[in-house]
């Protein structure tokens, strides 16, 4: 829980250099065996998080273009 909470207190922009970080450190072959599958570990945690923030401003954004009381689904486009 304790690891839950410092995650939350770093920006959603620090967790994903943090990520990539990661890919690039597992991605770079030097690694010891154990720190790979560690570092792994870490980063596949970090993006459940990030994907968790992720839905819950899609949700966010759907609530304030509220149309006459009803939610109106806009499909949000992503940047190439």
């Amino acid at each position: 829980m304790a690891n839950q909470e410092a995650e939350q207190k770093i920006s959603f922009e620090q967790r994903l250099t943090q990520v990539k970080e990661v890919i690039d450190g597992i991605e770079g072959g030097q690694l010891p065996l154990e720190e790979a599958v560690r570092l792994y570990e870490q980063g596949i945690a970090s993006l459940n998080t990030l994907e968790a923030e992720l839905n819950e401003m899609k949700r966010r954004i759907t609530i304030l273009q509220q149309k006459d009381g009803a939610p109106v689904e806009t499909e949000m486009e992503e940047k190439p």
